[in-house]
């Protein structure tokens, strides 16, 4: 099977995602539960600190000649979203669990399922942050060769984490052993490359070339405040609605690898989603 016939099945189970959030357009409100989230987060770390130096960042002392400082906050930020991203994707893909049995699909349901995972989750945003704070470090320290190797791990690191969140949410396994998990998933019974992310990608492009182009004509003609203020809840909708087709994506796949065969999947083309490794 060629690379094209590979997009084709990646982008036609893609659509089928598509028509579960259609019937279920409640999980939409997982991604922006996300999103908001991390903003007020951040915001109650960052907006007390400015406060305190009397709103002017010069005046914020924070030891920054000290190299673990930095690395620190680094840390932190990581932990913080990588914790409620999961969180809120551990829901999403419960939901969808929930609807291919044929039971009732609610907001609350999702949530409820990742409460009862929260430390599950606190385990594996801990990993997941040490992990990016090392790359991060790799990055800044080691100069363009740094830059290619974190690059290059922060590639494989998002390949084999693929299935990382299904597998927390429904198997009994820490961090490290999930990314196993995860990662064998990948090598042995799917390869190595995702179509599906291409398409995924080749979505968020267009769409984004797409508003650009006509939110910069809107701004132009009728007024650069509407153009803009039209252009960034535009990005906003697109993203939201891709974040959570992607997770509706995997936990769908997922299913299938264990054996639960859903009327929105055809084994074919399951198959041949991802490229098999001579």
């Amino acid at each position: 099977m060629n690379f094209f016939d590979r997009l084709s099945n990646g982008w036609a189970i893609t659509k089928s995602s598509f028509a579960i959030l259609n019937k279920n357009k409640q999980l939409l409100i997982f991604p922006v539960l996300s999103g908001v989230s991390i903003v007020l987060i951040v915001a109650s770390i960052v907006v007390p600190i400015l406060a305190s130096a009397g709103w002017d960042v010069a005046n914020i002392n924070i030891d920054f000649d000290n190299e673990a400082v930095p690395y620190l906050f680094t840390f932190l930020f990581y932990l913080i979203n990588y914790f409620v991203v999961v969180f809120f994707n551990m829901a999403l893909v419960h939901c969808t669990k929930l609807y291919l049995q044929g039971e009732e699909v609610t907001v609350m349901a999702g949530i409820k399922f990742s409460l009862s995972r929260i430390w599950v989750i606190f385990s594996w945003a801990m990993f997941a942050a040490t992990v990016g704070t090392i790359l991060k470090a790799i990055q800044e320290n080691a100069g363009w060769i740094g830059k290619l190797i974190a690059g290059a791990l922060g590639l494989v690191w998002g390949i084999t984490t693929f299935f990382v969140v299904p597998i927390i949410a429904y198997e009994n396994m820490g961090p490290i052993q999930a990314f196993k998990r995860s990662a064998s998933m990948m090598k042995e019974k799917w390869g190595e490359s995702l179509a599906s992310t291409f398409s995924m990608g080749l979505i968020q492009f267009l769409g984004t070339v797409l508003i650009v182009i006509v939110c910069g004509l809107i701004a132009s003609f009728i007024h650069p405040v509407i153009g803009i203020g039209l252009g960034i809840i535009a990005l906003f909708i697109m993203y939201t609605i891709t974040s959570a087709v992607e997770t509706v994506f995997i936990s769908l796949v997922y299913q299938n690898i264990n054996g639960k065969v859903e009327e929105h999947f055809n084994q074919q083309l399951i198959d041949g989603l991802f490229t098999k490794k001579s």
